[in-house]
């Protein structure tokens, strides 16, 4: 097991991102930069030992510092969106950017992913990894409280990706950290992922709005295009004039999950690429799974190689609290308090058949 640095470019600020490239095994790699503590690429075999890089991004660190969307990204301060880009937390209402339509999205105009953190190497018996920590400052994108934020990456010798995510804070705020890493299991220029077949372990999911805000409802997935329960392949349903999915443009919706009361790792799902046979099995101890599947990919994104990133080329599983949670008081609360540990851990293990 082996970790070793490069510089990845310059960012507009003017300083020198790096690229870290960690080896777990001889077909199983990662790399990842402190700039955005974004996963780059990682390598994994098909059925045959034959590796690929098997997430979207960039050759160097002006792709991810111009727009994008979000491609392998640490997210926060909150994952996902905010209605109207404000939110009330004791009394008091805070205003928000709003980068997505009316919404707030993904922490905001900088949020976590425009971030350089520092990093450090790390190694144990089974894994190398890499672990970034972060201070957001007293009003960062308008959140209150001084925020500070670990998030350790692990690549382990049974080709499992581990992501754990730490933070704490001296004044009450809104908090929902996840990974934004776009899959294919064919590579990352594999083109669609519509053949891939996805499992989802979530009875219900969060239908929306018109803008993608959860109406607070938590809909029986049974009899709906949303029943992944059975292994189906992504594209089978997914042009289905059923309204959730013509607001989405497709699947961009969260799940529920039967999460663990003791806060243990629960799996979320699995996805089996048949023509290369690659599997990914995702596990967390979060209460939902954003599943999306590339709907707003459109070609504009050119990426590692010169691979060009169509419509329905990546798709996400997002592990997180539901989104707009600071507005829906139903739902599990995202509210992190002076003297508390935000605390999740998600593995996305790969394997073959």
């Amino acid at each position: 097991m082996t970790i070793h640095k490069r510089p990845f470019g310059t960012t507009p600020e003017g300083a020198v991102a790096d690229l870290y490239l960690l080896a777990a095994a001889s077909d199983f790699k990662a790399a990842i930069t402190n700039y955005g503590g974004i996963l780059v690429s990682l390598w994994a075999p098909d059925r045959n030992g034959k590796t690929a890089d098997i997430v979207l991004g960039f050759d160097d660190v002006s792709g991810y510092a111009a727009k994008h969307p979000y491609f392998g990204a640490i997210v926060g301060r909150y994952g996902n969106r905010i209605a109207g880009g404000q939110f009330t937390l004791d009394g008091k209402m805070y205003s928000l950017a709003q980068n997505d339509g009316p919404n707030h999205l993904h922490g905001g105009v900088r949020g976590f992913d425009k971030a350089l953190w520092t990093a450090e190497p790390l190694i144990r018996d089974d894994a190398v990894g890499l672990k970034l920590t972060h201070t957001s400052p007293n009003g960062d994108e308008g959140y209150p409280g001084n925020l500070s934020c670990t998030v350790t990456y692990w690549l382990t010798n049974t080709k499992t990706l581990e992501i754990e995510y730490t933070a704490v804070t001296d004044a009450p705020t809104p908090v929902n950290l996840t990974n934004h890493s776009y899959f294919n299991l064919k590579g990352h220029n594999g083109g669609d992922i519509l053949t891939h077949e996805l499992t989802l372990f979530a009875d219900r999911f969060t239908p929306v709005d018109e803008t993608l805000i959860p109406t607070g409802e938590l809909r029986p997935v049974e009899g709906t295009p949303f029943d992944f329960r059975t292994a189906a392949a992504i594209g089978a349903r997914i042009n289905t004039e059923e309204e959730q999915l013509v607001r989405g443009k497709g699947y961009d919706h969260n799940f529920v999950l039967d999460a663990d009361a003791k806060g243990r790792f629960v799996q979320a799902a699995r996805v089996r690429e048949p023509q290369t046979g690659r599997v990914l099995e995702v596990y967390t101890t979060e209460p939902g799974v954003q599943f999306y599947c590339g709907n707003f990919l459109d070609g504009s994104n050119v990426g590692k190689g010169g691979a060009v990133y169509n419509h329905r080329n990546g798709f996400c599983l997002e592990t997180q609290h539901f989104p707009d949670s600071p507005n829906q008081a139903t739902f599990p609360s995202t509210v992190l308090r002076p003297g508390q540990m935000h605390h999740t851990q998600t593995h996305f293990r790969f394997l073959t058949d």
